[in-house]
C-alpha cells in the first residue's frame, strides 16, 4: 500500500506543528503547501518537502490523498468547500470557524458528501482519559469546573472578536470539548465578560470571561477564561462525582478518592502525534480511531459560541430549542 500524500492549507504555527509530526511518519509524503503569505509556504516546504502552491486549487491539482486546513478562525470556509468539492479527506484545525453559520454549512456539505474528516481536538487523545472514564464509571457527575488562564498569543488577529471569536472560542474550546467528552452535553449557559479588553493594540475581546453551565445529565459547572497574564497559568478540568475528585490537564490526571491521592502523568506531545496518526490511518484504511470528526466538533463549536454569546448579550443561552426563541446571528437561542 502506497503512502498517504498530504497537502497543507496554511503555513502558520499550527500547520508547522502538523508538518513536523507528519514528516516523522514513514507512510506520509507532504506534496504541497499553500498560504496567503507565499514566503511562509516556501519556508515550510523547504523544511519538509513538497512544493509551494499559489492557492488551494493548485494544491488539489497535486493530487493529495488528504488535506489539512490550518487557518485562523476567520479564514475557515472557502478552503473547506474546495476540499469537499474535490472529495478529499480533510483534517481541520480548531476552532472550525469564527461563527456557527460557517461551521454548520461545512458540516452539511461534509455529510452530503460522506467525507472522512477529523478536527484537531487532540486532548481527546490524552492517555489518561480512559482511566478517568473508568474511574467515573456509573457514578453521576455532580460538578465540573474548567479553566483556561493564559496570555494573549502573539498573533495580531487573536485579540479581535471578529477574527478569533475570543478566548472561549479559540482557546478554551479544548476544555469545553473535554467537558462534553467526559460529562455530556450542556443544555444551558449563562456567562459574563468583564467588558475590558487585554492591553493589546486593537483588542476588543473580553480579557476575562466566566460562565455557569447546566448539563443534560444533571451536573452543573463553571468555565473561567482569561488572557491577562504573561504565562499559561492553568488549563484543565476538575470533575466531582460521589466520593471522587479528578483534575485533568495536558500534563496528567490527579485522582483523589477513598484510596488517597495519586497522579498519573500524561504526555501532551504524544496526544498531538496521536490525533494525526489516527487521521492518516483512517485515510489509508488501516485504522478507525478518529475521535472528533467534523460533526462532533460542531457540538463543541455550538457550546463555545453559546458561552461567547451569553457573555456578549447578558442573556441565558439554551442549547435546546425553547418555545418562542430569539435566534442570534450565531444560531444559538436566548430567552426572549
Amino acid at each position: 500500500m502506497r503512502g498517504c500524500r498530504v497537502g497543507l492549507v496554511g503555513a502558520g504555527g499550527v500547520a508547522q506543528r502538523h508538518a513536523r509530526v507528519l514528516a516523522g511518519f514513514d507512510d506520509v509524503e507532504l506534496v504541497g503547501v499553500t498560504d496567503v503569505a507565499p514566503e511562509a509556504a516556501s519556508a515550510l516546504v523547504a523544511q519538509h518537502g513538497g512544493r509551494a502552491c499559489a492557492d488551494v486549487a493548485e494544491l488539489l491539482a497535486a493530487g493529495p490523498d488528504a488535506v489539512y486546513v490550518c487557518v485562523p478562525p476567520f479564514a475557515h470556509g472557502p478552503a473547506e468547500e474546495a476540499v469537499i468539492d474535490a472529495g478529499v479527506p480533510m483534517f481541520v484545525e480548531k476552532p472550525v470557524a469564527v461563527d456557527l453559520v460557517t461551521a454548520e454549512r461545512i458540516a452539511d456539505l461534509i455529510a452530503r458528501r460522506g467525507l472522512r474528516t477529523a478536527v484537531g481536538h487532540h486532548w481527546r487523545y490524552l492517555s489518561v482519559l480512559d482511566q478517568a472514564r473508568e474511574l467515573l464509571g456509573d457514578r453521576p457527575v455532580r460538578m465540573v469546573s474548567g479553566s483556561w488562564l493564559d496570555k494573549v498569543p502573539p498573533v495580531a488577529w487573536w485579540s479581535r472578536r471578529d477574527r478569533s471569536g475570543g478566548p472561549v472560542v479559540e482557546q478554551a474550546a479544548h476544555v469545553l470539548d473535554l467537558m462534553r467528552a467526559l460529562v455530556g452535553e450542556v443544555t444551558e449557559v449563562t456567562a459574563y465578560g468583564n467588558g475590558t479588553p487585554p492591553p493589546v493594540d486593537g483588542a476588543d475581546i473580553d480579557s476575562v470571561t466566566t460562565a455557569t453551565l447546566r448539563f443534560a445529565g444533571g451536573a452543573v459547572g463553571t468555565l473561567s477564561a482569561a488572557c491577562v497574564l504573561g504565562w499559561k497559568h492553568r488549563a484543565g478540568l476538575e470533575i466531582l462525582a460521589d466520593r471522587l475528585a479528578l483534575s485533568i490537564s495536558e500534563d496528567g490526571l490527579l485522582i483523589r478518592d477513598a484510596d488517597g491521592e495519586r497522579h498519573v502523568p500524561a504526555d501532551p506531545e504524544a496526544a498531538r502525534v496521536a490525533v494525526d496518526r489516527a487521521f492518516i490511518d483512517a485515510v489509508r484504511g488501516v485504522g478507525d480511531d478518529v475521535r472528533v470528526p467534523y460533526a462532533e466538533a460542531l457540538g463543541t463549536q455550538r457550546l463555545a459560541l453559546a458561552v461567547a454569546d451569553s457573555a456578549r448579550t447578558g442573556e441565558t443561552v439554551r442549547l435546546t430549542t425553547p418555545v418562542g426563541p430569539t435566534v442570534l446571528a450565531t444560531g444559538v437561542t436566548v430567552d426572549a
